[in-house]
């Protein structure tokens, strides 16, 4: 029987899991660290791949999900971050020349709205809009039934639209985009300096704070907490509201660890949309949810695109 093997390479761990065609559940999966002492990223993804590489199967296509700009026309990774050395790598000859299948390569955060639209919370909506927050903010935009990729590749960079002119400056090195100020970084960065101000809350200045342990006060009614994911709702609501009129999606899907504040940020970002959108239309029949697949969304957008290019 045919396989896809899917991969999802972060700057932590590498991931891998072999499909069966029309099934969602792996035949085979597994993770690795990244790095090690003694092995490259490059060597410990070639031998991740032998590990879920099937016997007695065919291997049909090998998909990618890769973290930061990507070209997927000629499957280069041209920046990964937390990944040294990989600048300007050619990953899909790589992997081609050493496995002698096809392979197909892409953002992560693209092929993660590639993958809610075909398998998860996006079916059925042929124009949508995917945001992921967490450490940083990413995105992708099915238009018409497809991915839009751009001319090299790197459209859909939502965490790099630019929501306070001259603001706070961003992990790309440009000022006041949308990552600045609403990220998990950020919204971390911001309630440490409301604490160092005075502020109250059962977060305390003393232990780290992450985007999680907001997250979790905030479920408990923090004030504070809640007033930091409210805060970022607001300035990606303002984002949304623009991309609403550019590009009128009926679904809007929203990853990453910080969705899984639910309610908490949905709510105030809906009624950001509201108050920012030139007409009510832009919000009729619109959908806002969260999004499916959580931390298998690099892995299900691998699977996507494979199923996509490489089809049994």
């Amino acid at each position: 029987m045919p396989i896809h093997i899917a991969i999802d390479i972060g700057g932590t761990q590498l991931r891998a899991a072999a499909y069966h065609p029309n099934s969602l559940e792996p035949v085979t999966v597994m993770r690795i660290p990244t790095r090690d002492e003694h092995t490259t990223p490059l060597e410990r993804l070639q031998f991740l791949i032998t590990q879920v590489w099937p016997k007695d199967e065919t291997v049909i296509g090998i998909a990618v999900a890769a973290p930061g700009p990507t070209d997927p026309y000629r499957g280069v990774v041209i920046e990964a971050p937390n990944i040294p050395g990989w600048v300007g790598l050619p990953l899909r000859n790589y992997l081609e020349n050493h496995f002698h299948v096809p392979v197909a390569l892409g953002n992560d955060a693209n092929l993660a709205a590639l993958g809610e639209w075909m398998f998860g919370a996006g079916q059925g909506h042929a124009h949508l809009i995917y945001v992921t927050i967490s450490t940083g903010i990413g995105g992708g935009i099915i238009n018409d039934n497809r991915l839009m990729l751009g001319t090299h590749g790197l459209a859909a960079e939502i965490g790099h639209v630019t929501v306070i002119p001259d603001g706070p400056t961003c992990g790309c090195g440009s000022r006041g985009h949308l990552e600045a100020v609403a990220s998990g970084t950020a919204i971390a960065r911001w309630v440490r300096e409301e604490l160092e101000q005075g502020a109250k809350s059962s977060i305390t200045i003393d232990e780290p704070i992450t985007a999680k342990v907001i997250g979790e006060a905030a479920q408990s009614g923090d004030w504070l907490a809640v007033s930091a994911i409210a805060r970022a709702a607001n300035f990606i609501g303002v984002a949304l509201a623009d991309l609403l009129h550019i590009f009128n999606p009926s679904a809007i899907i929203i990853g990453g660890g910080v969705s899984r504040t639910g309610p908490l940020l949905l709510e105030p970002m809906f009624t950001t949309m509201q108050n920012h959108v030139m007409n009510p239309g832009y919000l009729e029949d619109l959908i806002l949810r969260q999004a499916a697949f959580g931390d298998d969304a690099g892995l299900m957008g691998a699977l996507a695109l494979a199923r996509t290019n490489f089809p049994e």
